[in-house]
């Protein structure tokens, strides 16, 4: 069967695209599935394939694992990113792409400390948040999702009570059992 194809006799594409974009793709501001894909890191990757996979994401064209994939070194459930086609630990040790198995350059290279840090930056935040009232509790998160202050801004009320004047109370009383 012959399809209709841009081509020449040959086989040679021609020239430029008939109509060009005329604005850049945006994304959703609000999708929470956009926002968990672009949160995704892209390590253990050459070039080329970071490229790729970065194309992917600007474009929504991006769509993350539902379920682990088999390593097709060690055959083993161990590929939790997309478009991988080795674990990380196999790409470490062997030190190729994850995607092509190129053994070139690998950039933005697996750090472990990183995912470390990021851990204890958000258990300080969620201790933060602890020692305040629900209502600022919530106003905080949306400040921060929204990009308004950093989660350092964040202030730390500390689990002392000492900010209460428990004496005041004392007083009052007193004065009501004059007044009695």
């Amino acid at each position: 069967m012959s399809e209709k194809m841009s081509t020449r006799g040959s086989g040679a594409k021609k020239g430029a695209p008939k109509y060009a974009n005329k604005f850049a793709y945006v994304h959703n501001k609000g999708s929470k599935k956009t926002q968990m894909i672009l949160a995704l890191p892209v390590d253990g990757l050459c070039r080329r394939c970071t490229d790729q996979i970065q194309w992917r994401k600007q474009y929504r064209k991006y769509k993350p694992l539902t379920a682990a994939k088999k390593c097709v070194s060690c055959q083993l459930k161990k590929v939790k990113k997309a478009y991988h086609i080795l674990c990380d630990d196999c790409a470490r040790a062997k030190k190729v792409c994850a995607k092509c198995q190129d053994d070139g350059k690998i950039i933005d290279d697996f750090n472990p400390k990183s995912i470390l840090e990021a851990q204890k930056d958000d258990q300080e935040l969620e201790r933060r948040l602890a020692n305040m009232r629900e209502r600022e509790r919530r106003s905080y998160r949306r400040k921060i999702e929204r990009g308004d202050i950093k989660p350092s801004d964040v202030p730390d009320l500390g689990d002392d009570d000492s900010d209460f004047d428990f004496t005041g109370s004392e007083d009052e009383s007193s004065d009501e059992e004059k007044l009695a």
